[in-house]
């Protein structure tokens, strides 16, 4: 620098043309030593860093890359030049407000720099198995929030040119005010912490949520959100605070025992429940489900009628196997050997409560997969099966009448009166 006000003042220019001329030459100088430090950053040292890291066998370390941390961090050079070069004479009247804008500029590329690192870091954090049940996201934004908040006072304290510890001290008068702007963070904060610790939602977990309209898979879990992605594709935000204040059913136990259940009942018509006559016992023994329970269960009635001397010229003496009891029996039969039920899961096929639309025989059993699309299959099958073969056994399905039972009905009374032609 020197060299050039030797060499401007052999020119013999006035001297505030001098001043000027010398401080517009020394800009152009520092801003192209800024641009060559730059150049040589970005190019020789981020390169060699970048080679070195590629090359090794490290893989979390591809991240830091991805995050652009070295990039970033090349941006700092031509500020620390700029502060330096705040001391030339030419500068002085200038030099306090340059070193500060240098300064809140290093900050600045601080502040990126550590929000980038923590979400490198989160990013690192997620290729492991436990980041699934124990997600750190929510933290990194706190600590984001924080980093920020902290180069926030440090950039307005240098700018002004005081101690950091005094805005410090104002802050905690508006803390009132910064608890109603940050509210949702912090209940987001402590939420995720229960969450996290009691281990109440993962990303990955199925989780129905009717008072926001969520039905699906958690995909990302934030310091303020859940995200959950419906399975019609479509996307539920709900807030983190919720999942704690709120009740939610979260479906991980039932993916994680293999078992899906099943839980549907199929209702008989009560007035086609009859005792079975011996043609109906020696015809359903032919159905191979069904023949050894018969035998049983007609040698354990025979056993008991003899012992208790039952005479059995009234059906209603004694004991006597009924169709809906055959027919429990076959449809546990059945399940025991459905390729698609879970057997070492509950398994039964019992009586509810009888209601006007008939007597409910209900399955409850699980099936073998837990996926939506083979579970529906499975439990639609078993019961494409039992509504054809219920009048194997003597039993009608119930079911509210139709058009059709009108049509029916009103063509069987013209026939019997000879009014008009039973209705088409």
């Amino acid at each position: 620098m020197d060299f050039v006000n030797e060499w401007i003042s052999t020119f013999d220019l006035p001297a505030r043309v001098d001043v000027i001329l010398v401080g517009l030459i020394k800009i152009m100088i520092i801003g192209l030593i800024c641009l060559i430090a730059n150049f040589i950053t970005k190019k020789v040292v981020v390169n060699v860093v970048t080679r070195i890291i590629t090359k090794n066998k490290i893989t979390w370390d591809n991240v830091l890359l991805e995050r652009r941390i070295f990039q970033t961090l090349s941006h700092i050079v031509p500020a620390i030049i700029i502060y330096f070069a705040s001391e030339i004479n030419e500068f002085e009247d200038y030099q306090t407000i340059i070193q500060r804008l240098s300064v809140t500029y290093i900050i600045i590329i601080g502040l990126i720099v550590l929000t980038r690192l923590l979400n490198a870091v989160n990013d690192i954090y997620r290729t492991f198995e436990i980041s699934k049940t124990r997600p750190i996201k929510g933290y990194i934004q706190v600590a984001n929030i924080v980093i920020v908040a902290i180069g926030a006072i440090l950039i307005i304290a240098n700018l002004i040119g005081e101690s950091p510890f005094i805005l410090l001290g104002g802050i905690g008068a508006l803390s009132a005010v910064i608890m109603l702007v940050f509210k949702d963070s912090i209940l987001g904060l402590v939420a995720g912490i229960q969450l996290t610790t009691n281990d109440m939602v993962r990303v990955g977990d199925w989780i129905e949520m009717p008072k926001y309209g969520a039905d699906g898979d958690v995909i990302d879990i934030t310091l303020n959100t859940i995200k959950v992605q419906n399975f019609d594709k479509t996307i539920t935000m709900i807030p983190a605070y919720a999942l704690v204040s709120d009740s939610f059913i979260n479906w991980r136990g039932m993916v994680n025992s293999g078992g899906r259940r099943i839980k549907r009942s199929i209702f008989i018509d009560k007035t086609s429940i009859k005792f079975c006559s011996p043609e109906m016992i020696e015809k359903l023994k032919e159905i191979q489900l069904l023949k050894e329970h018969i035998e049983t269960r007609e040698k354990e009635i025979e056993e008991y009628n003899e012992t208790h001397n039952v005479s059995r010229t009234n059906p209603v003496n004694g004991r006597a196997l009924t169709n809906i009891g055959v027919f429990r029996a076959y449809i546990t039969n059945y399940l025991k050997h459905h390729p698609g039920i879970h057997q070492e899961m509950s398994l039964m096929v019992r009586q509810l409560a009888p209601t006007e639309n008939g007597l409910p025989l209900e399955i409850y059993a699980f099936s073998n997969d837990t996926a939506w699309a083979v579970y529906e299959s499975i439990q639609s099958d078993i019961f494409d099966h039992l509504f054809a073969v219920a009048s194997e056994f003597g039993l009608r399905v119930f079911q509210n009448p139709t058009g059709n039972d009108m049509r029916f009905i009103a063509g069987e009374m013209t026939r019997e009166t000879g009014v008009r032609e039973p209705l088409q």
